[in-house]
């Protein structure tokens, strides 16, 4: 065989191997999302050891599913596993630097474990990613209120319920916000 008949043969075949890559991993996917929602019927059920296994699995199918990871980690949380939960949420910030949902469960996370000056920090991030977004400015106003910073979160929650939060307007009143 000549040269260009074996470069002509060894696209051919790089070629195959390629589409049977990604044959591979729309398989990958289809179960990711089958797990994840499997997952969701769990959790929904109150099933959570079950639910963490069934994200778990869509994760093993598709580390990319980060959805499954944020979800994961929010079942932990709901276990007691903060450390589990927080852990699932850094994974997601260091594979995808902007996804805000990422920033604002960590920053959930660290408020109901007293870890205010640093959910303030995810919220912040969260902000700077998406300025518009009403559940980071009322998470942040918790985090504010526990720090004794009363003012800060009145101007977060009021932020919060002109973006369209309809539960700001009940904090603003129970917190005797202006």
């Amino acid at each position: 065989m000549d040269i260009k008949m074996k470069l002509h043969w060894s696209k051919i075949a790089l070629i195959l191997a390629f589409s049977g890559i990604i044959q591979v991993h729309a398989q990958d996917k289809k179960l990711s999302i089958q797990q994840y929602n499997k997952g969701q019927q769990f959790f929904a059920g109150m099933k959570y050891k079950e639910a963490i296994l069934a994200f778990s699995a869509a994760i093993q199918s598709d580390s990319l599913n980060y959805n499954a990871w944020i979800r994961r980690g929010f079942v932990k949380g709901v276990n007691g596993d903060f450390k589990g939960e927080i852990d699932d949420y850094n994974h997601v910030i260091e594979k995808d630097p902007q996804h805000i949902w990422a920033y604002i469960s960590r920053g959930s996370a660290k408020n109901r474990t007293g870890q205010y000056e640093s959910a303030i920090a995810d919220f912040n991030k969260a902000l700077e990613i998406d300025e518009t977004d009403a559940e980071a400015y009322n998470n942040r106003g918790f985090a504010k209120k526990a720090l004794g910073d009363k003012e800060g979160a009145c101007s977060d929650w009021n932020t919060s319920k002109k973006l369209g939060n309809a539960e700001a307007k009940i904090i603003l009143n129970n917190n005797q916000c202006k």
